[in-house]
């Protein structure tokens, strides 16, 4: 089986790797649409560890079924599926707990191309196919379905980490895909006020028509004092950080309201030892902030509801696809623009026929 993956740090190229068994509870997918993502760079290019040597990466895809175990109840060979890429094993006691992302430990439900090889490559192994995933509804698009797995759920969660509320002030720290997404999911979840942070034109645009109601740019000045001054002073009920590192989370704390303001922090740090958080902006910790993160959900039930919004018109993620392309042999230009960024680059997809 040909995929293209991690060959060692900073080194990407195509692996040979054995089929696949199926388990009794598994599918094999052959992949309808592959999206490259930013933490496929995080994991090829700044990560290391054995366990990302010899890894196909990969873990936004949507597929079709091939091959199904003998246990597997609700999908059959033929059935075009959505593929989270969260997939737990559901079976693991510490789901009773606490969040399914977290049972077993950190990163066991991020099984693609980590622990288990990821999506880009001529097949994909899903496991627990029953829990994880859901059929492809027939209003909802395969390049749209690509972009719920990761980009929406984890876009969603920002704004469910910083408990947006109605008549809620919200800011977004970075509108690249996710930050996108968290405008989206803070307007459906009631936000009055949506502030994004980001300078790129095309995704200042797409921002404004998934809800946001101003833009802040660090070329126009301070990004403190520009956000003080849209909230009277007042700062923000809710922040997302879906880029900017360590700035952007500092600059969320230093708006985010006093004994209110919660902060929820998509942004993933990679190369940094540790972290500093200005202590004027979090008063000592005595100013009653919070700050969350965690890992997006996944899961059957998570992507049915995503898809769910999808196709009733709420929300169309796939606006979020800038560049297209076609076949396996594209996964290695559409990951490169990921490396590389483009200004008009906002989301690339590859498709197969």
């Amino acid at each position: 089986m040909r995929g293209f993956g991690v060959l060692e740090k900073g080194k990407v190229g195509w692996l040979d790797k054995p089929e696949y068994v199926c388990g009794p509870e598994d599918v094999i997918c052959r992949p309808l649409a592959l999206a490259p993502c930013s933490s496929d760079v995080h994991s090829a290019m700044e990560m290391e560890g054995d366990y990302l040597k010899n890894r196909i990466l990969g873990h936004e895809s949507v597929g079709e079924v091939i091959e199904a175990g003998s246990q597997v109840k609700d999908f059959k060979v033929g059935d075009k599926v959505v593929i989270p890429c969260t997939t737990p094993t559901w079976k693991h006691p510490d789901i009773q707990d606490g969040t399914h992302q977290d049972a077993g430990g950190l990163f066991t439900a991020i099984n693609f191309s980590s622990y288990e090889d990821g999506t880009f490559a001529e097949k994909i192994k899903v496991r627990s196919a029953d829990m994880n995933l859901a059929h492809l509804p027939e209003n909802v698009s395969v390049e749209q379905a690509c972009m719920v797995v990761d980009m929406m759920t984890t876009g969603f969660y920002g704004a469910e980490l910083s408990e947006v509320k109605f008549g809620d002030t919200v800011v977004v720290f970075g509108i690249g895909p996710v930050g996108l997404m968290s405008v989206a999911g803070s307007k459906l979840r009631g936000a009055a006020k949506i502030i994004a942070v980001g300078t790129r034109p095309d995704c200042v645009k797409l921002a404004f028509e998934y809800g946001a109601t101003d833009i802040v740019s660090y070329k126009e000045g301070d990004v403190i004092a520009q956000i003080m001054a849209l909230t009277g002073g007042k700062g923000a009920d809710a922040c997302i950080v879906a880029g900017g590192g360590m700035e952007a989370l500092n600059n969320a704390v230093a708006v985010a309201r006093c004994g209110y303001g919660t902060i929820g922090m998509l942004d993933v740090i990679t190369g940094e030892a540790s972290m500093v958080i200005n202590n004027m902006y979090i008063a000592g910790f005595l100013a009653h902030k919070t700050i969350k993160g965690g890992l997006c959900p996944g899961g059957r039930k998570r992507m049915e509801r995503l898809l769910a919004m999808v196709e009733a018109g709420r929300v169309d993620p796939g606006k979020m696809i800038t560049h297209r392309f076609e076949g396996l042999d594209s996964i290695e230009p559409a990951f490169q623009l990921m490396v590389n960024k483009p200004r008009d680059l906002i989301k690339p997809i590859v498709l197969f026929k």
